[in-house]
């Protein structure tokens, strides 16, 4: 099978960029022949506004791009990822018009949310879900500015007037059954939306002391760094590691019991991971997936998290980690307290976590998933050719 991936890169890389970098690994390593078509927020840089406005409804140089690439390279499929803005969904358009299935993976909610998260101050916001997005521009939910946000509104009533969502994308991929449904009440036809976690690489538990907790992620708002800053500062017994850079990394600056780390490494974050007696997963927005939750478990580290979205799906309470309520400080500090008081309890939550892992999450059932996926695509464009 040869797949043409395509993914618009963020100019700060995050979890996206990650699950399309192992995901092109994963289809190489099992013998497929596969090409990156790839834009790159950095672009944006040097563009106009104006440019850029019309790229995100329809960029005609995308389409270009990826039909020549489709002439040179003969794909079975084109894989996309990330499309906003500068790959757009024109692209969609192009690859079925050259006869091919065309896969999306669902990684935020933009196609219905222009915030991509649900998410209006602080708070999760459904507003926009099932709606045409009018308030998002009202509230100028992208970026805090309404031009911008009437924008994305825009790309999105028209490509679903003209029906490309309905129309041009033979299978979706949601992250889990919670995102799945989100999508289908936002109107994707139920029968196309098709359900792939992600994945990480297996990693070598280590028997290390464990000591501390670790949160790791983006440091900003929506991962709840207001309500782990309180919970520290209410329970401050041991040491809390923040590994992650973002634009409120001052949430925790002078505050005992926190230690900032920065960015890691993957080595380096996994290392941690071993040594602690938890990570903590405070959201207060929908995750659509939570990839540091699976690298947690692959290192047998068990997950106090909000219970919130997906996570209850992931974390089960009691037996791969502890939930409680989202933006709750006082109880996330009374989980921390009891996690420190119960170790060997903890240390069998992640040897749990570990085992789920290994029975959902590897490399090779993500690979079995993925293809059936591809199969079924593939087969739905053929059938639908005209003899």
């Amino acid at each position: 099978m040869k797949i043409l991936v395509a993914h618009n890169a963020y100019q700060q890389r995050g979890g996206e960029d990650s699950v399309v970098d192992a995901e092109l690994d994963l289809l190489r390593a099992y013998g497929h022949e596969v090409e990156l078509f790839r834009r790159h927020n950095d672009e944006l840089k040097a563009m106009p506004g104006l440019k850029a406005a019309l790229n995100t409804v329809w960029s005609r140089s995308s389409a270009n791009l990826i039909s020549e690439t489709i002439r040179m390279f003969r794909p079975d499929l084109v894989h996309f990822h990330n499309t906003f803005p500068l790959i757009s969904p024109a692209a969609y358009w192009v690859v079925r018009d050259a006869g091919l299935p065309v896969v999306q993976t669902l990684h935020n909610f933009r196609l219905h949310c222009p915030q991509a998260m649900y998410l209006r101050d602080g708070k999760v916001c459904e507003d926009c879900l099932g709606h045409l997005p009018w308030r998002s521009v009202l509230h100028g939910c992208y970026r805090k500015s309404r031009a911008q946000s009437a924008v994305l509104s825009s790309m999105l009533v028209w490509h679903r007037a003209i029906g490309t969502y309905r129309d041009k994308v033979t299978r979706y991929i949601a992250l889990n059954e919670f995102c799945r449904c989100k999508f289908v009440a936002a109107g994707l036809p139920a029968d196309r939306v098709a359900i792939k976690p992600n994945f990480v690489e297996a990693a070598v538990p280590r028997d290390l002391n464990r000591n501390g907790f670790l949160f790791a992620g983006r440091l900003s708002a929506e991962k709840g760094l207001d309500v782990l800053a309180k919970a520290i500062d209410l329970a401050p017994t041991t040491e809390t590691s923040i590994a992650g850079d973002g634009p409120d990394a001052d949430q925790f600056n002078g505050l005992v019991g926190a230690r900032l780390l920065g960015r890691l490494s993957s080595e380096a974050l996994r290392q941690k991971m071993n040594e602690s007696v938890a990570l903590i997963v405070p959201s207060i927005w929908y995750e659509t997936f939570g990839m540091v939750v699976l690298e947690a478990f692959s290192v047998a580290t068990p997950v106090i998290a909000s219970r919130i979205g997906v996570l209850p799906s992931l974390v089960k309470d009691g037996e791969t980690g502890l939930l409680f309520e989202p933006g709750n400080s006082r109880e996330l500090a009374d989980k921390m307290r009891w996690a420190l008081a119960n170790q060997n309890k903890m240390k069998e939550m992640g040897h749990n976590a570990r085992a789920l892992f290994e029975a959902e999450y590897s490399a090779g059932s993500n690979y079995q998933r993925l293809i059936a996926i591809y199969t079924d695509a593939i087969h739905e464009v053929a059938c639908d050719r005209p003899n």
